[in-house]
């Protein structure tokens, strides 16, 4: 039992506990241990084995702890099978889904009998949602949308949860003796923002009976659709579909071409190999006379992708640019950019501490920056007008000021940037004092609320904001909140003409939730001259790692060193955004 399912079986625990309306201590002490469980890189089972007290780690009590060894020795937890025995499993998907809640999943259950999305659906549609106290028609109509928006995204996961998932595979396969090579291809590896089903592609020593036997033997896999000797198809407990190709060295190349994708690209790859008398397959290029079979021939290559890539007198092409957005092109001239490394940011401009919800002081989110070998970073504390968050006004954000200059003048040795994440209320104004804004490094302004205001207004609310004079930086500008919200109705085109023609740049939300703006509108701000800065949105010192989502969301926008400001130095990225 990895990490990542132990996580799960406790968010679940906590959820059902909400819908069942147990004490809130008692569901805060679930997440508690899931905030703490996701910080922790050695396998908790590794940590048990080796006689390790979890009580140890912060938020995890004798109790946790049992339950936690419990999931671990017997792959299951007692109380969450009991709560999954009362409440429906599909009551789980219907309190995550937009505009409902633990509260009303309850009702819905209840008194209603909704257990499920498609029961769900029935009911709204027959006009019973609607009907129930503390629902009426509006919420109904915003449920069947929110219906609407799911269907459309179900049976996809956010890249980051993949990752988790895979990356526990992967290591459980290469204990296999004999394995040489084994790689995810698909949507993961060209780093989408959510991806479907994975492909996995190995190479092993002899045949790959064994392999595959291994592979269906994974603690986390739940059913088998098929297994033979060079192909195995099974679906974890999370979910995730997951199909492994046992191929030949002389094939692997191509097959990673080829189910890497996407396909649009392997089209115009196919197309470009007909014009020079070749044809390109999985199993390798070939010049070949038309009637022949895609593996007779002569072999060009196909052991290593970029054999392919050279066949078709093409350089190789990263696997985050494979969209069929001109790479072939591109490519074909020499002219591939230079794209965005982690190693060439400098800073981070983004994230939260105690000042605001964060979950570690200012000091502590200094240190892990300095740790990360930053040269500035940015406390960004949210203003006051958000109701979940205890937020800031001018007096406290002085006193935060105060406790910077206190730790600069200690030499962290990194600087801190006087920052604040400020909201743009529902008319474009910001929730700060002008004074205040004034006095700041950098203003970030970024929506929190009324993500539904008709589409011309929510983009004179951006424009407005942005036009004013201290806005530095526009947070995570579509406010999607992946899969459960989708982006804002807005003139994004607009807004970001307006950020060109304000020196406002545009952030790269690196939260995988966010991964905002999405790498389709970060083409297009470069197109308009937009200059973008990657930052994590981080609340505490392990999600500064998640600056390597934006970064690949930036690399699949073609995005080089020059594009984005955090590769500049600390006065170059304040030059950058002063005001003309």
């Amino acid at each position: 039992m990895d990490n990542a399912n132990i996580i799960r079986v406790l968010r679940e625990t906590a959820a059902l506990l909400e819908i069942q309306g147990a004490n809130p201590f008692r569901i805060r002490a679930y997440r508690n241990a899931v905030h703490t469980l996701q910080d922790q890189t050695v396998p908790l089972a590794r940590r048990l084995e080796e006689g390790e007290d979890l009580t140890a780690l912060d938020g995890i009590g004798k109790e946790m702890a049992r339950h936690i060894a419990e999931v671990v020795e017997t792959g299951e937890l007692t109380l969450h099978e009991d709560l999954l025995a009362e409440i429906p499993r599909g009551v789980l998907e219907v309190r995550e889904l937009s505009g409902v809640g633990p509260k009303k999943a309850a009702r819905l259950w209840r008194e209603l009998g909704v257990t499920d999305l498609p029961s769900l659906e029935a009911a709204a549609q027959d006009g019973k949602v609607g009907k129930l106290s503390g629902f009426g028609l509006k919420s109904e109509a915003k449920i069947l949308d929110a219906l609407e928006k799911n269907r459309r995204h179900r049976g996809r996961f956010r890249l980051a949860d993949a990752d988790a998932m895979v990356e526990p595979l992967l290591a459980f396969l290469r204990t296999f003796d004999g394995l040489e090579r084994v790689e995810a291809a698909g949507s993961l590896r060209r780093r989408k923002d959510t991806v479907g089903d994975i492909d996995l592609l190995a190479i092993t020593q002899g045949g790959g009976g064994p392999l595959i036997e291994h592979f269906v033997a994974y603690g986390e896999v739940e059913s088998v659709a098929m297994a033979g000797d060079t192909r195995a198809s099974v679906t974890l407990k999370s979910g995730l579909s997951v199909d492994l190709r046992v191929l030949q060295r002389e094939n692997y190349g191509a097959a990673l071409v080829y189910f890497t994708g996407s396909k649009e690209h392997n089209v115009k790859l196919r197309q470009r190999a007909v014009e020079r008398g070749l044809k390109v397959s999985e199993y390798g290029v070939f010049r070949q006379e038309e009637e022949e079979r895609p593996t007779d021939g002569e072999r060009i290559g196909g052991a290593e992708e970029r054999e392919i890539y050279q066949a078709l007198d093409l350089v190789w092409i990263p696997p985050e640019l494979r969209e069929d957005r001109g790479e072939l092109k591109r490519a074909a001239e020499g002219e591939l950019p230079r794209l965005l490394e982690p190693g060439d940011l400098k800073g981070d401009l983004h994230m939260h501490s105690t000042w605001s919800d964060g979950s570690v002081s200012l000091a502590e989110m200094v240190a892990a920056c300095a740790e990360r070998g930053y040269d500035y970073m940015a406390i960004a504390d949210h203003s006051a007008s958000i109701p979940i968050v205890t937020g800031m006004d001018g007096e406290k954000l002085r006193r935060q000021w105060k406790e910077i200059d206190e730790i600069e003048s200690s030499d962290p040795g990194i600087r801190v940037l006087k920052s604040m994440e400020v909201d743009i209320l529902e008319d474009g104004s910001l929730d700060l004092d002008e004074e205040s804004l004034a006095l700041l490094d950098l203003v970030i302004a970024s929506v929190h609320g009324q993500f539904d205001l008709p589409r011309a207004v929510q983009t004179r609310r951006l424009i407005k904001a942005l036009s004013h004079p201290q806005v530095n930086i526009l947070g995570h500008a579509t406010a999607r909140s992946i899969p459960k919200r989708p982006p804002m109705e807005l003139d994004l085109d607009e807004v970001l003409r307006c950020a060109a023609e304000h020196r406002v740049a545009v952030e790269i939300n690196s939260r995988p939730r966010r991964l905002d703006l999405p790498d389709v509108h970060v083409l297009r701000a470069k197109e308009l001259g937009v200059k973008m800065v990657i930052s994590t949105d981080a609340h505490r010192p392990t999600h500064l790692d998640l600056i390597s989502y934006g970064v690949e969301q930036a690399r699949r926008a073609w995005l080089g060193p020059d594009d984005v400001l955090t590769t500049r130095s600390a006065d170059a990225l304040l030059k950058a955004l002063e005001k003309s």
